[in-house]
């Protein structure tokens, strides 16, 4: 099965107060809670084609309520700043003293409903008030045996500025931190700035950056001890999944050491990789990552021809660059951290985003990811306090999403107060998703590349075709990125035809599995294009059909 991961906010998934007040807190704004992911939520999550969802910020980290403000983003604070890797955040639990029993509810309702979870991995940094009170017993905290007066050591979990104190270029009022730990962003001075992470400090795993970079991992570095305990520790109570931040600010030799360890104990956890860098990739994958983002090749290209700046044939490009790994990359168009589709800062419409998304999710049998709320045209365009209005839904405040909240129905998630257009971007989501999950031409099948064999009455610039077969399953993919509507000849190559072992049909029937349109008599040949006509910004999934088999039928 082809995974589809839905990425929600628990803090924000299912907060159904609508005051909305910039910088709010928790009492004025609200919080949704584990308990409000109910099995019905679960059910529509599934049914929209989901078969993963990543619960993105559970683990606890910095909010204004628990930690000092001065060092904390916005009130309800960055979940990747952790305060308790052995912890889950109490604004998610109805009752605080039995937080983790809710997080565990939510686990075994996720798994009963056949879905996986997946959570996140913060392996890099930390917060700055970094403590914690809820480690198993005889567990060692990190920092408990520092030397803070060496700036490194192997034996240390933290990188320290001896004789320094922590005095970032912003005030930070009666916070008193001496010496200083490097910032989390590689940051090794006392006085980080505004835009550098300075809410958290960089884990130690045994480099020794001030010298050069020179790696001590013999004998095996504290920290590399702590971080195996931590996954293990999760994994125990049933996640599936890890999506890991920032993996390759952390040496590839951990990952070599401590994934094989951890699967010989839960041999079907995965690791998702956030990995910037593609000469990179293979390294993480043979490390034994499941999959990672590709972020800087597909996302940034499919956004690049959904904005007008570059060719769909480009396309080719970017899935050729790492085609020997392209079942291990996670293919996207929103998450946390990236603008919303529908937002004035991309394409203002998320009906604009369907070719890119069809590509996306059928292009390959790689993980495709979806953003709650992305399936609703959310625009992201609130100013919500910190976070400001930068075409994100914030992971800093407290904050109520609209279209969530128009979706879910103060719980009875049956969308009764969407907008017809929302309702409409949401069906073409499930279908398309659901057809990515269980066509077993994308979820097993080859794909051949038709850009190249395109001639006159096809537009390489805005068009962008290809072909998924599997035994009877034939399927042509041909999307439209134009603003207009285009009638579109699709060439057919002799080679396609040898290498999906696929007979030419003279007579066939072509059905759109996305609008149920039926062509008849279409011709499935090498000598005589396809003919179809495609609204602006759409795409079509024909499956192909022998017209004198499916006659005698």
């Amino acid at each position: 099965m082809k995974p589809i991961i839905y990425q929600l906010f628990p803090r924000t998934f299912t907060n159904y107060n609508e005051t909305r007040k910039p910088n709010g807190t928790k009492e004025e704004n609200g919080c949704g809670k584990f308990a409000d992911i109910t099995p019905k939520a679960l059910k529509a999550i599934q049914d929209l084609g989901a078969t993963h969802i990543w619960y993105t910020g559970v683990v606890r980290h910095a909010t204004a309520e628990y930690n000092t403000p001065a060092i904390t983003k916005g009130k309800a604070g960055s979940p990747y700043a952790i305060t308790d890797y052995y912890d889950v955040d109490p604004d998610l639990a109805v009752d605080v003293n039995k937080r983790m029993a809710e997080f565990e509810a939510l686990i075994r309702r996720t798994h009963k409903q056949g879905l996986k979870v997946i959570i996140d991995f913060v392996p890099n940094h930390v917060a700055r008030e970094y403590k914690s009170l809820c480690k198993p017993e005889g567990f060692k905290d990190l920092g408990e045996d520092d030397h803070p007066e060496w700036a490194f050591s192997p034996l240390n979990n933290f990188y320290y500025l001896p004789g320094e104190k922590f005095q970032p270029s912003f005030d930070i009022g009666d916070y008193n931190e001496f010496p200083a730990k490097v910032t989390g962003n590689d940051c090794f001075t006392a006085h980080p700035s505004q835009n550098d992470w300075y809410e958290t400090v960089k884990l130690n795993y045994g480099v020794f950056y001030q010298g050069g970079g020179e790696k001590q991992f013999n004998p095996i570095p504290s920290t590399w001890d702590r971080m195996i305990y931590i996954l293990s520790y999760w994994a125990r109570k049933g996640v599936d999944a890890f999506r890991v931040d920032m993996a390759e600010m952390v040496p590839i030799e951990f990952w070599r050491w401590v994934i094989p360890q951890i699967h010989t104990f839960f041999p079907d956890v995965e690791f998702i990789g956030e990995v910037y860098n593609p000469r990179l990739y293979r390294e993480f994958i043979n490390a034994g990552f499941d999959y990672l983002y590709d972020k800087v090749g597909m996302y940034d290209y499919l956004r690049g021809v959904t904005s007008k700046s570059w060719a769909a044939e480009g396309i080719t490009h970017h899935w050729q660059a790492v085609d020997d790994i392209r079942d291990k990359m996670l293919y996207f168009l929103e998450n946390h951290d990236e603008q919303r589709i529908a937002s004035g800062f991309f394409c203002g419409s998320g009906h604009c985003a369907a070719p890119a998304m069809t590509v996306a999710a059928l292009l390959g049998r790689n993980p495709v990811m979806v953003y709650a709320g992305q399936e609703l045209g959310e625009k992201g365009m609130d100013a919500e306090g910190f976070s400001g209005m930068d075409g994100r839904s914030t992971i800093f405040d407290y904050w109520g999403i609209k279209s969530l909240q128009a979706w879910a129905n103060h719980g009875k998630f049956d969308g009764k107060n969407l907008s017809d257009e929302q309702r409409s971007l949401r069906q073409f989501y499930q279908k398309l998703l659901c057809l990515a999950r269980d066509n077993k031409a994308v979820t097993d099948g080859l794909m051949y590349d038709l850009e190249y064999a395109q001639n006159e009455g096809f537009d390489k610039h805005e068009q962008f075709a290809f072909l998924r077969k599997a035994d009877e399953e034939l399927l042509l993919v041909v999307v439209n990125f134009d603003d207009k509507q285009r009638d579109i000849c699709v060439t057919i190559p002799e080679d396609a035809f040898h290498y999906l072992n696929q007979p030419q049909l003279e007579k066939a029937v072509a059905t759109d599995l996305l609008t149920d349109t039926v062509l008849t008599n279409v011709s499935f040949t090498a000598d005589k294009p396809l003919a179809v006509t495609l609204p602006a910004w759409t795409g079509a999934v024909y499956r192909i059909v022998d017209a004198t088999k499916k006659k005698k039928e």
